[in-house]
C-alpha cells in the first residue's frame, strides 16, 4: 500500500521522545491522521503529560486507558499458572505486555476507523515481531507501520535534530547520550542497552529501580501468607486483593526485601544474544508461592507434564505468539491442571531470597498417614515395594546380561 494511500493510524505513544517523534514523522511522511493510544500497565508514570503533548501536535482522538487489572487478570496470572521462566530465569514482564497493548490498539483502530497502526519498536528487538504478529492475528488486513524500519533517523544526533526543527519538546537529559533504555510496567522493570551492554561489567547500584539492594534489606525475615483459587493469587494474609493491587503489593513486599534482581544475557527471537537488567519483585514471590501450593495439589505425572510443557508455552510468548492456536491449545491443558490449586502457601522473604516455608490446602494429596516413618497403620504395605522395583529392574537386568555376551549398550 502507498504511503498516501494511509488515511488514519493508531500510534502506540508513549509521549517520550521516541514516540512524539514518530507522530510527527507519520504525519508528514504518511500524511494521515495520528490516533494516539497510551496504555497504563502500572509503569509507574504520569500518564496526562502524553496526553497534553499529543494535542499540542494536534491530535484529535487521544486513548489514555488504565488496563492494569486487565493486565494482571487476562495476561499476567495465566502465566504464571504455567510457572513461565524464559531460558530457566526470565519471568518475560515485557514479552507479556506486548499482546495487551497491540489487542487494544487493533480495537481502537475498528473503533475509529483506522486502516493501520504503528508502534515505536526497533527493528533489532522482539518487540517488533510480537506486536506485528499480534496485530496480523487480531486482523488479517491492517497496515502496520514501523518507522524504525523506513526512516533515516538512524542515530541519536538525527532523532534530536528532528525534534527540534519540528519544535517537538525534548527534555534536558534527553540532550545526551541516555546511560540505558528502560521498559516498566506492573509486573517488571528492564534495563538495557548502553552502560549495560558489556556484560562482564557489574550494573551499576543506579540501575535497579524497583528493588532495594539484598545486603540493604532488612535483618529480620518478612513472612506472609497468599491465598490461591484455581491456580490464580486472591489475598495476601487473609486480605482479598484484587489482580492488580496483589501483584502491587507483593511488589512492595519483595522490593523492601531485596527481591526479584536479575543480570540476564538471553537469546533474542531475531537471533542476536543481549543482557539486560530486571527486577520482577512480585513475580518472583508469586512464582515461589504458585509451585509451592502445586506441590500438594498437583498429581505427580500431571505435575511433570505440565512442566515439561512449560518451556514450549514460554517460547511462544517470549517470541510473540500468545494469540496463536497452539499456546491456546497449551493455555488449556495448563488450566485445566488448575482446578484443584487452591490453598494457602505460607512465605519468608529474607535478603533477596523466597522460601516457602509452609503450604496447606483442602485439595492437599500429601498423606502424613502414608509417608510417615512412625507406625502407618497398614496404611502402605512396604513389601509391595518388592515387586514394584523388581518390575522396574527388569530391563536393566537383561541389558546387564546382554552386555555380559558382548550384547548392549
Amino acid at each position: 500500500m502507498p504511503k498516501n494511500d494511509v488515511k488514519k493510524v493508531v500510534l502506540a505513544y508513549s509521549g517520550g521522545l521516541d514516540t512524539s517523534v514518530i507522530l510527527k514523522w507519520l504525519q508528514t511522511t504518511y500524511r494521515c491522521e495520528v490516533v494516539t493510544f497510551t496504555a497504563d500497565l502500572g509503569q509507574g508514570e504520569e500518564l496526562e503529560p502524553a496526553r497534553r503533548k499529543a494535542e499540542a501536535a494536534g491530535v484529535s482522538e487521544i486513548f489514555i486507558e488504565d488496563l492494569r487489572e486487565i493486565f494482571v487478570r487476562d495476561f499476567v496470572f495465566p502465566m504464571f499458572r504455567a510457572n513461565a521462566l524464559y531460558e530457566g530465569q526470565y519471568l518475560l514482564g515485557t514479552a507479556i505486555a506486548r499482546p495487551l497493548i497491540a489487542q487494544r490498539q487493533i480495537e481502537i483502530a475498528e473503533m475509529v476507523g483506522a486502516d493501520a497502526v504503528a508502534h515505536g519498536a526497533t527493528g533489532k528487538g522482539n518487540d517488533q515481531v510480537r506486536f506485528e504478529l499480534a496485530y496480523y492475528a487480531l486482523n488479517p488486513d491492517i497496515r502496520v507501520i514501523a518507522p524504525w524500519r523506513e526512516w533515516e533517523l538512524t542515530s541519536r544526533t538525527r532523532l534530536l535534530e528532528f525534534a527540534e526543527a519540528n519544535q517537538i519538546p525534548i527534555a534536558r537529559d534527553k540532550r545526551g547520550e541516555a546511560p540505558f533504555s528502560v521498559d516498566a510496567n506492573l509486573l517488571h522493570s528492564s534495563s538495557e542497552g548502553k552502560i549495560l551492554e558489556d556484560p562482564a561489567v557489574e550494573a551499576d547500584e543506579a540501575v535497579y529501580q524497583r528493588t532495594i539492594s539484598p545486603e540493604a534489606a532488612p535483618d529480620r525475615a518478612t513472612v506472609i501468607s497468599i491465598d490461591f483459587e484455581h491456580g490464580d493469587p486472591v489475598a495476601i494474609d487473609d486480605v482479598r486483593l484484587s489482580p492488580a493491587s496483589l501483584l502491587t503489593r507483593l511488589n512492595e513486599l519483595g522490593r523492601d526485601n531485596g527481591i526479584g534482581r536479575l543480570d540476564l544475557v538471553e537469546n533474542r527471537f531475531v537471533g542476536m544474544k543481549s543482557r539486560g537488567i530486571y527486577e520482577t519483585p512480585g513475580g518472583t514471590i508469586l512464582l515461589a508461592a504458585h509451585r509451592g501450593i502445586e506441590s500438594i495439589t498437583l498429581d505427580r505425572e500431571a505435575a511433570h507434564l505440565k512442566d515439561s510443557l512449560m518451556p514450549r508455552y514460554v517460547e511462544l510468548i517470549y517470541n510473540g505468539f500468545w494469540f496463536s492456536p497452539e499456546r491456546r491449545m497449551l493455555q488449556a491443558a495448563i488450566d485445566i491442571s488448575q482446578k484443584s490449586v487452591s490453598g494457602r502457601v505460607r512465605v519468608k522473604l529474607y535478603k533477596g531470597n523466597t522460601t516457602v516455608i509452609g503450604r496447606e490446602s483442602p485439595n492437599s494429596l500429601y498423606s502424613m498417614k502414608v509417608v510417615t516413618f512412625e507406625d502407618d497403620q497398614g496404611a502402605y504395605d512396604q513389601i509391595d515395594a518388592q515387586g514394584f522395583i523388581r518390575l522396574n529392574a527388569l530391563r536393566l537386568r537383561l541389558g546387564a546380561s546382554a552386555g555380559r555376551r558382548g550384547g548392549g549398550l
